[in-house]
């Protein structure tokens, strides 16, 4: 199984690299008035790099010293177990077929970093993630790292992300410029504030920050001037 690149963890000197070094100690400073452990990252449509920045950003929070559980809750196309080179068994297996969630967890090559895989691919994800069960394993993985990183479904096509947003402490909402239509990254916004979601920022990433390079970077700001 091939691995698929963690910048982060390959290139530590590169302004990407710097960038979510930035990005994690933005997300340790927003501890402010309530405790921020379980962060879900999504986007309003696919391929915004909602996955490779939660990746990232989990290596991250990992090598700053803190205990990070990577959760990978996007059940329709899951990618973290190939990002890591795991076997997919994870969260679909603990809720389905109530097993306990330590015999899934497994651990990666970043120190103090361990993943959580989506497991098979179910026909319900929404109904899944929005159960009482999946409640119970957020409350038990909280326990198990001091940050829980979850990578979900985008927001606009499916109710997934929207059902999850609540049960987090906090959401990174991640636009890709040049991909993301203003008025879509709106309306994921709006549904997420609907939902009880805690928007603690937004990601931009694929911005061009040099005329030869383009590199991922991010705007971190308040969820209320995220997305205008």
């Amino acid at each position: 199984m091939n691995k698929r690149k963690l910048i982060v963890q390959e290139d530590a000197k590169s302004p990407i690299s710097e960038a979510y070094r930035t990005l994690r100690t933005n997300i340790q400073f927003a501890k402010v008035d309530s405790e921020i452990k379980t962060i879900m990252f999504t986007s309003a449509g696919p391929g915004e790099g909602k996955s490779t920045t939660a990746a990232n950003t989990a290596v991250a929070l990992a090598q700053s010293g803190k205990t990070v559980l990577l959760v990978d809750c996007d059940l329709r196309k899951p990618v973290q177990h190939r990002t890591f080179g795991k076997k997919n068994r994870g969260v679909t297996n603990i809720l389905v077929e109530d097993l306990p969630c330590e015999q899934f967890i497994q651990a990666t090559d970043v120190p103090g970093l361990k993943i959580l895989t989506s497991g098979p691919i179910p026909p319900n994800p929404s109904e899944l993630l929005g159960s009482a069960k999946m409640v119970k394993l957020l409350d038990t993985l909280k326990n198990q790292a001091d940050y829980v990183i979850i990578d979900a479904p985008p927001v606009v096509a499916v109710t997934d992300a929207s059902v999850l947003s609540s049960k987090v402490d906090g959401i990174l909402l991640v636009v890709s410029a040049g991909i993301a239509r203003p008025e879509m990254t709106q309306k994921a916004k709006e549904a997420l504030e609907r939902a009880n979601g805690h928007i603690l920022g937004v990601v931009l990433n694929r911005v061009e920050i040099e005329a030869e390079h383009s590199y991922y970077y991010y705007y971190y700001g308040h969820g209320e001037k995220s997305a205008k």
